[in-house]
């Protein structure tokens, strides 16, 4: 994953862990999921845009 072993996952997580404190680390992933959730949307919605684009184009040149 990205290059990065264990060893170097487990002292990322515990140097989160002493920063944000127990309590917030759900506050902060469901921010990111949020956020993630966000940008696939707009992903989805420039695909789809794409895709009507694409078919407007095929029926354009069809007549």
């Amino acid at each position: 994953m990205f290059g990065i072993g264990t060893q170097e996952l487990l002292i990322i997580v515990l140097i989160i862990l002493i920063l944000f404190g127990g309590k917030k680390i759900p506050e902060l992933m469901k921010g990111l999921g949020k956020g993630v959730r966000s940008f696939k949307d707009g992903m989805n919605g420039i695909e789809n845009e794409a895709k009507k684009e694409e078919k407007q184009d095929a029926e354009g040149k069809k007549d």
